[in-house]
């Protein structure tokens, strides 16, 4: 059977350097730093004092009041996300904080059977914050007296399950949960799905937000965090000074489309979604195996799946987290998979700006890579200044710059050895 051919044609995004696509994009080209103090809890007895917040955000112009209140803030971030790219691919016109919402779900009927739409939206922990906050009651009040919506606040498919409810899309609705991994393993199992003729369309991504007492101090315990206290030199991908990841937050969400389905309705088209890799290293449960072979099978997977040369490749968003490890394994790897011709990419971190979104990652750096085709725009790695030795490609450093591109991957490199890649290429 004929494989059928899927297109993006919606972006929406919550992060730190941007609440919606062009207030982000625009900041992205800018090489704006999204990290700061850390203003969600007290960071007085905490090493690690920075992180890559979501600044002034306001759900109310997606979601009512009511609602917001049942929903974590990841749930919410991405709930306005997936709005705004249902909005962005012309399937929906958004009521005032929801106040309309049968005629958004009609709206989206006049394009497609909702039974042809699906969801499917990481989240790598969940609603940590509702966790601590009602353990933290339980502990006062009795445990009896947590919150009746505590259960589905705090777990990590209810992003997925209340964009599909906002929408009433009855399509596969999943939640992959794969650490840093998962907003890009769910735009590639999404983009199987479409191109198998599962759906039509799919609502996909990641959306995160941990930046509390409990997340902040075990990965810190983990000695996973960066202890700097300047925002510009604390997420340092490539640089020989790197030291740890940055905490961020946010969602990052792209609509699919089948091809003839998209342009039968007149749908702006990005890009083309063609090749999807997903493996594990069976390594150890947070490094990278050294030697690499896991995260450049996987991109060789991707590859192959979309029917693209390494040569035909001009770009990668790397995982680059600014650990140790991490940035020496992936840069191994590209080397392995792209040989001579490694020389000629152009390999950047969105995290140098965004921090480490962890379950959202994928999502938000899938969505600045479709950006970087469509724009002809390849974001920089910001803060790099002194390159390690044993990373030793072009990681176009502290500024972006303007470059035609056929072809890009994304990759993403999740504990316990979950390694996931996408390729995008320019519409023809």
């Amino acid at each position: 059977m004929q494989k059928r051919r899927v297109v993006v044609t919606g972006l929406g995004t919550v992060n730190p350097t941007g609440n919606n696509i062009e207030e982000s994009w625009n900041n992205i080209k800018a090489g704006y730093c999204g990290i700061g103090p850390i203003t969600r809890f007290d960071t007085s007895d905490f090493k690690v004092k920075l992180a890559a917040e979501v600044k002034d955000f306001d759900p109310s112009s997606v979601i009512s009041k009511k609602e917001a209140r049942h929903m974590a803030r990841f749930t919410q971030f991405a709930v306005c996300a997936s709005a705004a790219a249902l909005e962005d691919a012309g399937l929906t016109t958004l009521s005032e904080g929801g106040s309309d919402i049968e005629s958004e779900r009609e709206a989206l009927k006049k394009h497609c059977s909702p039974s042809r739409i699906g969801v499917s939206i990481s989240c790598g922990i969940g609603g940590l914050g509702n966790i601590e906050e009602q353990h933290s009651r339980g502990m006062e009040k009795g445990f009896e007296k947590v919150s009746p919506f505590f259960v589905p606040m705090a777990i990590s498919n209810m992003a997925a399950g209340q964009v599909a409810i906002r929408f009433g899309l009855k399509g596969m609705c999943t939640c992959p949960v794969t650490a840093c991994a998962g907003g890009s393993n769910a735009i590639g199992d999404s983009f199987h799905r479409i191109r198998d003729g599962y759906e039509e369309i799919m609502v996909c991504g990641g959306s995160e937000s941990c930046i509390t007492e409990l997340g902040i101090g075990g990965f810190s315990n983990m000695k996973a965090l960066s202890m700097s206290e300047e925002p510009s030199r604390a997420s340092i991908p490539f640089d020989q000074m790197r030291s740890g990841f940055v905490m961020g937050e946010g969602a990052g969400i792209l609509v699919l489309e089948e091809l003839e389905h998209a342009k039968a309705r007149g749908a702006h088209i990005y890009c083309e979604i063609l090749g999807y890799g997903a493996n594990c290293d069976a390594y150890h449960i947070t490094s990278p195996d050294p030697s690499a072979a896991g995260a450049s099978e996987c991109m060789r997977l991707c590859l192959e799946d979309g029917d693209v040369s390494a040569e035909e490749v001009d770009y990668i968003n790397a995982h680059g987290t600014s650990t140790h490890l991490n940035d020496m394994t992936e840069t191994r790897a590209i080397h392995q998979v792209f040989g001579e011709h490694a020389n000629q990419l152009a390999v950047s971190s969105t995290k140098s700006m965004t921090g480490h979104l962890l379950g959202g990652a994928g999502g938000v750096e899938g969505v600045f890579t479709v950006k970087a085709i469509s724009d002809g725009f390849i974001p920089a790695t910001i803060g790099l200044t002194e390159k390690d030795p044993l990373c030793d490609l072009d990681y176009v450093p502290q500024k972006g710059r303007k470059k035609h591109l056929r072809h890009a991957l994304s990759n993403s490199l999740g504990f316990g050895g979950h390694n996931a890649c996408l390729l995008f290429g320019e519409y023809k």
